[in-house]
This record gives C-alpha cells, structure tokens and sequence, in this order.
C-alpha cells in the first residue's frame, strides 16, 4: 500500500487531532476574565482559548485531493478496526464513495481521531516517529 498523501500531513493531522481532543468543555466565567489568570491551569484547554485548532485541522483537510482525503478517512477506519489492513481497497472504496457523508465531516466528528490515525499507520508498519513533533 502507497499513500498519495505524504506521511508528515498525516502526522500533522495526528498532532492537531491530539490538541483538539486535549480541550475541554469551557467554564462559565466572568466575561472579561482571561483563562491564563485564572487560578484553574486547565483553563486554557477550554474550547474558546482553542477554537483555531478545529479550523487548522478542517483547512489542513480542504487543502488535501479528494484521494488524500479518502486516504486519510480508510486510515482511520483500519485503525479503528472497520477494516483489515488486508481490506485496504475496501475501505478506499468505501472512502471515495460520493453518496456518503463528507469525509472531513466524518473526520472532525470522530472520536479519538489522533490515535486512530496512528494504529492506522501501524497497521502498514508506518509511524511518526522521528516527524515533526511527535516522537
């Protein structure tokens, strides 16, 4: 199997998905408050201190060819485990299928994204390891 999308995007798609689901639901607040000043750390995790990360991650997927983005969506379903990496052009197919559900939709909506791009990766015996920040 050859990815037409390169390996550091879907690591870059790794580390964003890895901040995104870091954040956590916001806390009421004084309107003015700044959630560096607050006296919670994990205040700057709230989904309003991060809003750009969702947008990053929905603009680093639109830059993407339909085939790449296609990719990038079997390689979640194998890690999640709907495919076999043996399933491969099952899941392209499935992936490319004009009458589904938006890709990136189906992407942003998913839980645990980061993790299952990686065992999708896995799966081929490819890895991030040593590519941009992760290690």
């Amino acid at each position: 199997m050859e990815l037409s999308v390169s390996l550091e995007t879907v690591c870059r798609l790794i580390i964003r998905a890895r901040e995104l689901e870091a954040q956590v639901p916001a806390i009421e607040t004084e309107e003015d408050a700044d959630p560096t000043d607050s006296d919670d750390g994990m205040a700057v995790l709230e989904d309003e201190a991060n809003e750009s990360i969702e947008a990053e991650m929905t603009a680093a997927l639109e830059d993407l060819a339909d085939d790449q983005i296609a990719e990038v969506l079997a390689l979640a379903w194998v890690g999640r485990g709907t495919y076999d990496a043996s399933e491969w052009e099952d899941a392209l197919e499935e992936a490319n299928d004009p009458q589904a559900e938006d890709p990136i939709d189906q992407l942003l909506d998913m839980p645990m994204l980061a993790g299952l791009l990686d065992a999708g990766l896995a799966a081929f015996d490819l890895s991030c390891d040593g590519i941009g920040q992760i290690d």
